[in-house]
């Protein structure tokens, strides 16, 4: 039965609900008499139920089972794992003897980092001259035309030698712009011209590899012997390397030997400062179990790659690498330890709190930290140089090699949304990386600069998606880590938006190149004589540069002081020289040299081919 305020309630309901009905149908009396409840059904919306049922059926998947299962790894053989822990819990159970007992480790690392590193301070020969320190691309003449004419800035051609050092590893560095070589233009090879006699502009320690003098993993030290004009280079494959042919002439040249009867070296120590940093990270991470761990093996890491594993170059031709090395390494330590500080709070702790399988932590995480941060070994196979579309269309594997990184890429993120969709965080990162997608996408709208994604910057960008803790998370936050640790200690913080002459470095400017006609050719005595010309060269160009078996020997300007136009260069050689010449042109502006034209060939019997323009 109901009661006088029940009947007054829905006595009200019903009037109310009339009310309205009458003002949407135009006062139908049979809507009136409709019951309530089936009132309210008809007034619900029908046609848009589903779909909002729909969407709020999606978002309740995306946010993942409830209640969420956040991840946790339960050690395979936890006693095994947990021996370290009840070790340091047994004979340091004080927080204070824990932090007493890591500054120790570290300070026994430090001595014999240091006693190793020691091997790179400065030699002397036996004549008391210092033995001079070679980056594995030093060469004695330089690259382009920046000898000047006559290759006259970097004199002497002969008749003095030096003693000289090299770091290891200098068998895989690789031109990564086309270089002139006569009538070749090589890439992706170490530039090695000769055989037991180079070319003056081949990479140094790269020729004393070819030839036996040092070793590729331990560096090695040597005797260069200036030997001034030398012609018809040879070509052989010797060590490893395959050096480059030339059949003609140039003004330096130079021979290496070994210093073993000169003086005592002292071989790169990297091998041995690999297996102290690595003896001293795996103890700290066997032994601690808190995520601050993670502080002093970065640091570790850090100086390993600054001094040892991959060193950013030193100044050309020094007496010891460890003071431009000290000076780097101070200048970039700071700023990477804050990006280190963010990424701890931001994703590492959660990786690492609780986490009590100190092997699968050692071999997973650690193992990934070093794998990622000796990237010029363990990616060194990777036929990809540098990610712009000049490597990809001109080193050979490239795209197929990056084809198959996307692939194995895509698969982990797949991976890792089920990860995060089943600790119910998949929203909030789908959001983090939709804003990482427009703030590239705002970058590619830049004009006037290019976007670079540099190794340090991958990482950065893919290290939120490993912030959980999985066995797979534990192996690619490590590498990340890694590769980040690699890309600042040996690059620094390169931008992320670079001019054109940044990306460009000594490669091609993609500029104009002259038209040059068909000589005329005069012979006279014992000699003959090319006298070359050009179509009339474009606006906005000052000159034109000749370079004779890659060596510069003419700059002129289409007009001088005295309003003279210049249109013409004359190249005589004797009848004697039984060998070709190369020719290339280029126009000058502002005072640099644009793109050389192919090489023309001047041939012995004073007849001319032009094989490209």
């Amino acid at each position: 039965m109901l009661t006088n305020d029940q009947h007054t309630d829905r006595d009200a309901s019903y009037n109310d609900t009339t009310a309205g009905t009458e003002a949407e149908t135009g006062a139908d009396e049979e809507a009136q008499l409709l019951p309530v409840e089936e009132f309210d059904f008809e007034d619900s919306g029908a046609a848009s139920s589903p779909y909002i049922a729909q969407r709020r059926s999606c978002w309740r998947h995306l946010r993942g089972p409830q209640p969420p299962r956040p991840q946790a790894i339960s050690p395979f053989f936890p006693s095994i794992q947990h021996a370290p822990i009840d070790f340091l819990e047994r004979y340091f159970p004080a927080q204070a003897h824990k932090v007493i007992l890591l500054a120790i480790i570290l300070l026994i690392w430090a001595i014999a980092f240091l006693g190793l590193l020691g091997a790179q301070l400065p030699l002397q020969d036996s004549r008391g001259r210092d033995v001079i320190n070679l980056d594995c691309v030093d060469t004695l003449w330089r690259p382009r035309n920046d000898c000047g004419i006559d290759g006259i800035d970097c004199r002497p051609f002969g008749n003095s030698s030096f003693a000289f050092r090299c770091p290891a590893k200098c068998a895989s560095v690789q031109l990564l712009n086309p270089h002139a070589v006569g009538p070749l233009d090589v890439n992706y090879r170490p530039f090695v011209i000769g055989d037991e006699v180079y070319r003056g502009d081949s990479f140094i320690c790269g020729s004393a590899l070819h030839a036996g003098i040092v070793n590729d993993v331990k560096g090695g030290c040597g005797r260069l012997s200036r030997l001034g004009d030398h012609e018809d280079f040879l070509s052989s494959k010797k060590h490893g390397i395959e050096s480059i042919p030339f059949d003609s002439y140039f003004p330096l040249s130079f021979s290496v030997e070994s210093s073993s009867s000169d003086f005592k070296c002292s071989t790169d120590p990297r091998r041995a400062l690999l297996v102290v940093s690595l003896l001293f990270t795996s103890i700290i991470s066997l032994l601690f179990t808190s995520p601050w761990q993670f502080f002093p093996i970065f640091i570790l890491i850090f100086v390993h790659v600054s001094f040892a594993s991959d060193p950013p170059s030193a100044s050309y031709h020094n007496i010891t690498v460890i003071p431009d090395h000290i000076s780097m390494f101070a200048k970039r330590l700071l700023p990477a330890l804050f990006c280190a500080t963010v990424l701890y709070f931001s994703v590492i702790k959660r990786t690492l709190s609780s986490l009590t399988a100190q092997v699968e932590k050692t071999i997973f995480w650690l193992g990934g930290f070093w794998f990622g941060a000796l990237a010029n070994y363990t990616f060194d196979w990777i036929p990809l140089s540098r990610l712009t579309a000049h490597d990809l269309k001109q080193q050979p594997g490239a795209k197929a090699a990056l084809a198959v990184i996307l692939i194995i890429l895509v698969c982990i993120v797949v991976q890792q949304i089920v990860y995060f969709w089943l600790e119910g965080r998949l929203l909030q990162y789908l959001a983090l990386y939709g804003l990482f997608v427009f703030g590239i996408l705002a970058l590619l709208a830049i004009p006037g600069v290019s976007l670079r994604i540099h190794h340090y910057i991958i990482a950065l960008l893919l290290l939120p998606g490993t912030s959980m803790q999985t066995r797979p998370s534990l192996l690619y936050q490590g590498i990340l880590l890694g590769l980040f640790i690699n890309g600042i200690a040996r690059w620094d913080f390169d931008s992320v938006l670079q001019t054109t002459d940044a990306l460009r470095a000594d490669g091609a400017f993609d500029s104009k190149i002259p038209t040059i006609l068909e000589p005329l050719i005069s012979f006279s005595g014992a000699s003959f004589a090319a006298t070359f010309s050009w179509s009339t060269p474009p606006t906005g160009v000052d000159g034109i540069s000749v370079l004779v078996n890659d060596v510069e020997r003419d700059r002129a300007f289409f007009a001088d002081e005295e309003g003279e136009v210049v249109k013409e260069f004359t190249w005589t050689r004797p009848l004697g020289l039984e060998l070709n010449e190369y020719l290339r042109f280029a126009f000058v502006r502002d005072g640099r040299t644009l793109d050389y034209t192919k090489a023309g060939t001047l041939f012995a019997n004073g007849t001319w081919a032009m094989t490209g323009a």
